[in-house]
């Protein structure tokens, strides 16, 4: 009888608070927390530009850009080959986009922990919002319903 044997797997990685992340998945993961950051955009290590915006949107499209614009950032992970992940000496994480020579250092300005209570009302109000629709979608069953055809 013979079988053929599997190489035995590797575990998955385990990174905490600093490393090399280049799977896109865990990159949007990572970024999707962020919400106002300070941003610093060098090509060849030279500033081109800096300034602070908030992340409303992070996703992987091959045919869409990264788009930083009036304090709006929207990033696409696809824009970049890896995410290096660092830690100040103060302690402070701050996350490096890198594509060949370019990179997009994103330096998180607000903390999620004290974002969640903001996150909280929001889908409170999303939680009403879509009884209100359902509820008026049943009030206009119920009228359809009632109505006598002559």
């Amino acid at each position: 009888m013979s079988y053929q044997q599997l190489p035995p797997q590797l575990p998955a990685p385990c990174i905490i608070d600093s490393g090399t992340i280049i799977n896109k998945q865990d990159m949007g993961r990572l970024l999707t927390s962020l919400g106002h950051v300070r941003y610093i955009h060098t090509i060849d290590g030279k500033l081109k530009n800096d300034g602070e915006g908030r992340l409303l949107e992070v996703f992987a499209d091959p045919h869409r850009a990264t788009i930083i614009a009036n304090q709006a950032i929207y990033l696409n992970v696809q824009s970049f080959d890896y995410l290096q992940l660092n830690q100040s000496p103060e302690q402070q994480t701050y996350f490096d986009l890198i594509q060949d020579n370019r990179q997009l250092r994103l330096i998180p300005l607000s903390n999620p922990l004290q974002d969640q209570g903001t996150e909280q009302i929001n889908v409170e109000a999303l939680e009403a919002m879509v009884t209100q629709v359902l509820h008026a979608k049943w009030d206009v069953q119920i009228d359809d319903d009632g109505e006598c055809p002559f």
